[in-house]
């Protein structure tokens, strides 16, 4: 396929400036109506990412999948998650084969499609590794993504997966800390690849670091505490948080250690900014593409502040912009007394009780699409 992107679309423009767009929705219809080959040609978009509750919402606000899974159950089969993941690996595969022409084309950097591994595994290493090296064999394509989550229980799997050469969406992350712990995770799995024998050039990450959500809890404290201090903070600690850790990235993978890698052809492990959507609406609905572009990342948008985007976003090279403000906006918040480690350390406990809850949710849409009633 030969890419033409209109020179005008603004997210275009944001492969100037080094950041890839992916999407944040899967679901048929964007595979079988050619919405996404014409996504590709026309807005250069580099990849998609999914996870269950997206799954859940195609499955249960639509009837794209009903007849399949009517079909399904007819051929006895009947587990929920069985099912879901033979109609989900389906459109894994269709995406990742529409893909493949980015994969190529950028030799390996962009072209991936994510699968997450079910969110009941967040707290079983053997369990997490087992399950991603299933899904890997059976979707067998070179440009899928692996999810799993940052969870203590998931960075030891995720190093496992990285040494045995499976592709891995490090997802849930909210702490500089925490990526810090992935990034030693990914380069350690590489090492240990490499010193097999095996080639390192075809691994390949992303840490997906959660960016709006932060933005709601801290902003919900700074309003317990009141006054114009707290009020000056308000929507800033998100982008703060984000251009920190990035400065963190340019440190890790600028040092000796990964220099050693890099002469082998490894990829870094690109920080991809996730929960772009604007949760305030007295925030610019844009706020979290335009702040947060730069060199060698990757932003998942959804549908809404995708179509938004290419409508009236002004992308510039914001990532490295005023960084020390970053770390001032972050002083500024312990001293008024929001401890940003404490909310960080329940943000994920909630996302992983979300996503587990989406994943049941899924489950329970799977099973009354197939119930005997609508057969």
């Amino acid at each position: 396929m030969t890419h033409v992107v209109q020179l005008t679309n603004p997210l275009v423009e944001v492969l100037g400036y080094g950041q890839s767009i992916w999407f944040d929705n899967i679901r048929r219809s964007l595979i079988t109506s050619g919405e996404l080959e014409r996504m590709i040609r026309e807005d250069g978009l580099r990849g998609v990412t999914s996870n269950p509750a997206i799954f859940e919402k195609a499955i249960a606000e639509t009837d794209e999948y009903a007849a399949e899974i009517d079909e399904l159950r007819g051929g006895s089969e009947s587990d929920p998650k069985a099912l879901y993941e033979t109609i989900a690996i389906e459109d894994i595969k269709a995406a990742a084969d529409i893909l493949r022409s980015v994969y190529d084309e950028t030799g390996g950097r962009d072209g991936y499609i994510s699968l997450e591994v079910s969110p009941e595994l967040a707290k079983d290493t053997e369990g997490t590794i087992a399950e991603a090296e299933r899904l890997w064999a059976t979707v067998a394509r070179p440009n899928l993504m692996i999810k799993v989550p940052a969870t203590p229980a998931g960075i030891p799997a995720i190093r496992t997966l990285i040494s045995k050469g499976i592709n891995v969406n490090v997802t849930l992350l909210f702490a500089k800390e925490a990526y810090e712990q992935v990034a030693e995770a990914y380069i350690s799995g590489l090492e240990e690849h490499a010193a097999k024998g095996h080639d390192v050039s075809h691994v390949a990450s992303v840490a997906s670091f959660f960016i709006s959500r932060i933005d709601t809890a801290v902003d919900k404290r700074l309003a317990a505490i009141g006054g114009p201090d707290a009020e000056a903070l308000m929507g800033k600690a998100a982008i703060a948080n984000a251009k920190l850790t990035y400065a963190r990235y340019q440190e890790i993978y600028g040092g000796e250690r990964w220099a050693a890698l890099a002469a082998k052809g490894a990829h870094t492990q690109r920080l991809l900014w996730a929960s772009t959507s604007t949760k305030n609406p007295d925030y610019r609905d844009v706020v979290y593409v335009e702040e947060l572009i730069g060199p060698d990342t990757v932003d998942t948008v959804p549908p809404a502040t995708f179509d938004a985007f290419r409508d009236h976003g002004k992308p510039r090279a914001s990532l490295e912009e005023d960084v020390e403000g970053g770390a001032a906006t972050m002083a500024a918040l312990a001293k008024i007394g929001v401890d940003f480690d404490e909310v960080t350390d329940e943000l994920l406990d909630q996302a992983v009780a979300a996503f587990s809850d989406a994943f049941v949710s899924l489950l329970a849409s799977v099973g009354r699409t197939c119930s005997p009633a609508t057969a």
